[in-house]
């Protein structure tokens, strides 16, 4: 990418900075956000459900583990923060949570389409998009039993919203990169791309069941270009031919091109099926592969390299002991340690994204040159800082 669309990038943001500082009153057209997916955005779902984490995780932000996958903040906390909204709470975590303003039915390893065996077995979580998609439908059962302005559990201390709030609020999917990756090393790209259509089709397919839940607006973010993520660059078979002048896999990055163009026909397809609902596809692919690709045009020091991880090299990358973690490698205890300066780097642990890309992402978003239909959400909210 040229350094001419380096700074298209860069000016893209400036539209909503006005409000981002501060300058606007706070008023949106959304009330709530209700999201769907893996641990790109679990704010603690899985963490609820097992033992907690631990590590460097949370580190820039929360100054402790909080159950993301990051250093900080994930671009579902960075879209919350900007539209006035407190912070999802897991839907996995009943006990104590705030659902006045959505809930969070993401957790880590989640797949679009059902795993065949368990996470025991596979890594992979039980709790894919159609288990995501049962628990909003009780949750919004639970809400419309409740029938009040504002419902108190007292046995739980859980908060739940008004009825009403469906069609007020925003329906975010950020899910399907562990459908495209999970087999990719066993079955290469021809074998993943077999059952891809079938990923899109539930996507769609979800969609139109919030639609008749009361969702209107729909914010589905692509695949990432994992070509270029540390983990992929590590473990995927390639060889040197394969990698391009700025250190991503040609190969893997195309096939996630041609997913992420059936993923925008299908949803083109959805938008004109539900004609009075906004179905937005958003290109975080080109974000994000903008990011590793010249991360100095952005503030950042590292593309290809993790923050968080161990091994050193181009990729501080090893399967063996990721971050956090202590083993045994060669004869030698090992421990997965993090960088001191997450905000220099794209990838947090070679498989996430570091809070400064997330936010630097949600920027992009935000402005809506990126999503088709464009979708700029100041002409929807007075957006709220997220520094």
């Amino acid at each position: 990418m040229s350094s001419k669309k380096s700074t298209y990038f860069l000016v893209i943001f400036m539209p909503v900075l006005p409000c981002l500082i501060g300058l606007c009153h706070s008023k949106c057209d959304f009330e709530a956000i209700f999201n769907f997916g893996d641990s790109n955005s679990d704010t603690g779902g899985f963490w609820a459900a097992f033992p907690a984490q631990s590590g460097p995780f949370g580190m820039t932000y929360f100054k402790k583990p909080v159950g993301r996958a990051s250093d900080g903040r994930l671009i579902v906390d960075f879209l919350a923060q900007a539209l006035g909204l407190p912070f999802l709470s897991p839907y996995l975590q009943s006990i104590g949570s705030n659902y006045n303003h959505g809930a969070n039915y993401a957790t880590l390893a989640s797949t679009v389409l059902l795993p065949k065996t368990s996470l025991f077995v596979t890594g992979i979580s039980p709790f894919s998009l159609a288990i995501q998609l049962n628990q909003m439908k009780q949750f919004k059962t639970k809400v419309n039993e409740e029938h009040q302005q504002v419902s108190f559990d007292c046995s739980s201390g859980t908060t739940l919203p008004s009825p009403n709030i469906f069609g007020k609020s925003l329906y975010t999917f950020y899910i399907g990169q562990n459908d495209f990756t999970s087999n990719l090393a066993a079955i290469g790209i021809g074998g993943v791309q077999q059952y891809l259509p079938q990923v899109v089709s539930q996507i769609a397919a979800t969609i139109k069941e919030l639609y008749n839940l009361g969702g209107r607006t729909f914010l589905v973010l692509n695949l990432a270009p994992v070509g270029c993520y540390p983990s992929f660059l590590v473990e995927l078979p390639h060889n040197s031919s394969d990698i391009d002048e700025f250190g991503c896999l040609v190969s893997y990055n195309n096939a996630v091109v041609e997913y992420n163009n059936m993923l925008k026909e299908t949803l083109r397809q959805t938008r004109e099926s539900l004609s009075d609902a906004s179905v937005i596809y958003v290109d975080t692919y080109t974000v994000l592969l903008e990011l590793f690709r010249h991360p100095t045009s952005h503030g950042l020091k590292y593309g290809t390299k993790a923050c968080c991880g161990y091994g050193g090299g181009d990729y501080n990358f090893d399967p063996k002991a990721y971050c956090g973690n202590t083993k045994e490698i060669n004869g030698s205890t090992v421990t997965a340690t993090a960088c001191d300066d997450p905000y220099n780097y794209v990838s947090w642990d070679g498989i996430h994204a570091t809070e400064a890309a997330n936010k630097l992402t949600t920027f992009a978003i935000l402005n809506g040159s990126y999503s088709d239909p464009p979708f700029p959400f100041q002409e929807h909210c007075d957006l709220q800082p997220i520094g």
